[in-house]
């Protein structure tokens, strides 16, 4: 076996006027081609001398000059000043004939480069690799050394070509590719510390260098495959390619190209003190959507005139059926102390392909995901739990009671804190009573929000531990079941495989109902959203009917949350429609989308405003999860819609009105429920004897607001944010708007 020949070659840089000359490559006697770095306009150059300009082209932003009838030396005009450029030789004779890889190096190993190489020759009969190594010339010499000594030992490559830049290709704006920042699947990067943007290390930037590469080295070569040294192919194919090897199938295909689908993988996790290896990775997400676009591309086959881009091959045109799998091993790509730095660790499941490379490809033991039990269900078995969070909603804690007593649940868990109008001492008869188990917040010096410290203690819970389905929702929110005789039994008899059930609000407003009365609410207000209301943000949000098998990790508000990846395959979950969701909402999605809303069998009445005099005492008392969020004008006017109609749930206001009659049948509840109202009237005439509330009851009450609770389908998602205060008085004074009016606003802060 014969030597593999190693090169090192560098792209020496020339400055023509502010323009970087990365290379001027001489394609024929009279003919050359000038590429240049990003950041320069094609309008700043102009032939000049005697040269011909005969085609200006830009690939990725990087100018391409086709340069012909040259004389002695190339020229060109930047900024109309005549420049001579330094030419280069193309080097075609060296991948001539091969099978090649084009890739890109940040950082990676040698001992990774080296296993790539390798694995590549056997399986694919690689024999030539061209790197377009982004290390600073003069340093890493350890790496080209290693990558020099080690291609000895792999039968059948012939060439490797290490290229440097003086120059860096990376983009001017972003920090170092591995920092997790870059990792596409890396959760929280708003929450991140980014380094300083740093172009030597950064993700390339320079998308012109593929054609250079072409008509530098590659030009003549039998075919090419642009991969990264994180990047391996699979086994997996489409059905309309031929041939053994990839290279092969790009011989073979229709028009000289076929397309390289990528996959991310991860490791589980790494044992410590060890480097991350390929061998390391056996797990995808089993909710990822996009794949890596590369290709392969056999260029005798191509027409001459195609263009050689990151994702595509420009001027081939691929069937749909002409790919090839490979997968990017993301813990090489981007290496950090742990994977949940760069991706959700709830998304990942084992790949069969994956742990067949790790064992017998890379001679790897990965460390596996742990196993769970398949869940096991009794469908006759639908016992609901709900927990929910309270301060100072005394009055109101009767009829939500007797409501969802009424279409089934038995199960109530009630944490409050810091209430002055007897909420929590009529939660505590209650609870002696047998009807709710009530117990005190334990947020105060967690540095959690109350609503996360109750779910959190809640879990705990035997209540919440031991029932079949588990809910968290809040007493402004009814569970309108619309199907059959409106209990929860029969919307579980409706949907019997579903084990988790999204519930999409439905914002109700005020119907223009001012004054606090003690009578049901949902008796006295059916003003509602229209269904297909997708602003404001809010309108869709969701609360989620859960069975509890394990299939999270714990309690969240709109939904459980800590999905056990492992177990994915067996989600249900379906929308209030009883129609599937799809698998990409099953790890944080808390709102519907105009694709999954769904109303017809179960929907959540959201009570959010009430009665205008009883906002005053809301926005007294503050939130129970976002606590630093005023509830102001802007938050009545998002949540206080009137524009439809909707008393789907008045036929359970008869069941519900046996259980209030019930409960109030013992005198220490009715009288504790009077008390209730009674401290709520009284709040309500303090604040209203306070200059500050008083105006806002004003405001809430005027005809400019029960106007515009009639006009939300007019306003953009902007306004929503900013507030009614943006809108115009004509807007809202013209009462023969047309049925496609629009109006919004600039994006601005969020008024709350």
């Amino acid at each position: 076996m014969s030597k593999p020949a190693f090169f090192r070659r560098q792209i020496s840089h020339f400055e023509a006027g502010g323009a970087i000359l990365l290379g001027c490559l001489r394609t024929a006697e009279d003919q050359a081609m000038a590429f240049f770095k990003t950041g320069v306009e094609t309008e700043r150059f102009s032939q000049v001398g005697g040269s011909k300009l005969a085609v200006m082209r830009s690939v990725g932003n990087g100018a391409i000059a086709h340069l012909e009838k040259i004389d002695a030396v190339p020229t060109l005009a930047v900024d109309e000043h005549r420049y001579e450029l330094p030419t280069m030789v193309p080097e075609l004779a060296l991948f001539e004939g091969l099978n090649c890889f084009l890739a890109v190096r940040n950082g990676e190993s040698a001992e990774s480069t080296l296993t790539w190489l390798q694995i590549h020759a056997k399986s694919q009969n690689l024999q030539a690799a061209l790197i377009i190594d982004r290390a600073v010339p003069g340093e890493d010499e350890a790496y080209l050394e290693a990558v020099e000594a080690g291609i000895s030992k792999i039968s059948g490559l012939k060439t490797v070509v290490v290229l440097r830049a003086d120059v860096p290709l990376g983009q001017i704006d972003l920090p170092p590719e591995q920092h997790p920042f870059n990792a596409p699947d890396a959760p929280g990067k708003d929450r991140m510390d980014v380094p300083e943007p740093e172009p030597w290390t950064s993700p390339l930037g320079e998308l012109q260098l593929f054609e250079m590469m072409r008509y530098w080295f590659l030009a003549k070569a039998r075919a090419v495959a642009l991969l990264d040294i994180s990047d391996v192919l699979s086994q997996d194919k489409g059905e309309g390619v031929k041939g053994k090897t990839v290279f092969d199938k790009a011989e073979k295909s229709s028009t000289g190209s076929i397309n390289l689908v990528g996959m991310h993988c991860y490791p589980w996790r790494v044992r410590n003190d060890d480097e991350v290896s390929f061998g390391d990775h056996i797990c995808v997400q089993f909710d990822a959507t996009q794949a890596r676009r590369r290709w392969c591309v056999a260029p005798a086959k191509a027409k001459p005139d195609v263009v050689w881009r990151l994702i595509r091959v420009v001027g081939t045109r691929p069937a749909k059926d002409e790919w090839v799998k490979f997968f990017r091993f993301m813990g090489l790509r981007h290496p950090a102390d742990t994977v949940s730095k760069i991706v959700p660790k709830t998304s990942l499941i084992e790949d069969d392909e994956l742990r067949k490379m790790s064992r017998k490809l890379f001679d790897h033991k990965a460390l596996r995901m742990p196993e769970l039990d398949t869940p096991e269900v009794n469908l006759q078995n639908n016992e609901v739990a709900i927990i929910t969070c309270m301060k100072n909603e005394g009055p109101f804690i009767l009829e939500w009671l007797a409501y969802h007593r009424a279409i089934g649940v038995k199960r109530f868990i009630v944490y409050t804190n810091d209430c002055n109008d007897g909420t929590d001492t009529f939660l505590d008869l209650l609870q002696e009573k047998g009807v709710v188990q009530h117990r005190d917040n334990p947020f105060k010096g967690t540095g959690l929000k109350p609503q996360h410290a109750a779910l959190q203690a809640g879990e705990k819970e035997p209540i919440i531990k031991d029932a079949d389905w588990v809910i968290s929702m809040d007493v402004d929110e009814f569970i309108n079941v619309k199907t059959g005789d409106g209990t929860l039994k029969a919307l579980f008899e409706t949907v019997p495989d579903a084990n988790l059930i999204s519930c999409t609000w439905r914002l109700f407003g005020n119907s223009d109902v001012h004054e606090f009365a003690d009578e049901p609410l949902v008796a006295q207000f059916t003003r509602c959203a229209l269904e297909q209301t997708r602003k404001p943000h809010q309108a869709w949000g969701f609360k989620t009917l859960y069975r509890n098998i394990g299939l999270f990790k714990k309690l969240g508000v709109h939904r459980p949350k800590g999905l056990n990846p492992q177990l994915w395959s067996h989600i249900n979950w379906v929308n209030g429609s009883g129609e599937p969701l799809p698998r990409d909402m099953y790890r944080n999605a808390w709102r519907s989308t105009t694709s999954t809303i769904g109303y017809d069998l179960v929907q959540l009445n959201h009570y959010a405003v009430r009665s205008a005099e009883s906002f005053l005492v809301k926005r007294d008392r503050g939130r129970v999860n976002h606590v630093d969020r005023d509830q102001g004008m802007a938050y009545w006017f998002r949540m206080n819609n009137n524009v439809d109609e909707d008393t789907s749930i008045q036929r359970m206001i008869p069941a519900m009105q046996a259980e209030m009659d019930h409960l109030l049948a013992d005198p220490e509840i009715a009288e504790a429920h009077a008390f209730s109202v009674d401290r709520h009237r009284a709040k309500i005439d303090a604040l209203k004897q306070t200059s500050n509330y008083a105006q806002f009851y004003e405001d809430l009450t005027s005809a400019r607001q029960e106007r515009l609770a009639q006009m939300h389908p007019y306003f953009g998602a902007n306004v929503f944010l900013a507030g009614p205060e943006v809108i115009p008085d004509w807007v809202v004074e013209r009462d023969d708007l047309p049925e496609d009016f629009f109006f919004t606003v600039e994006k601005q802060e969020t008024a709350h």
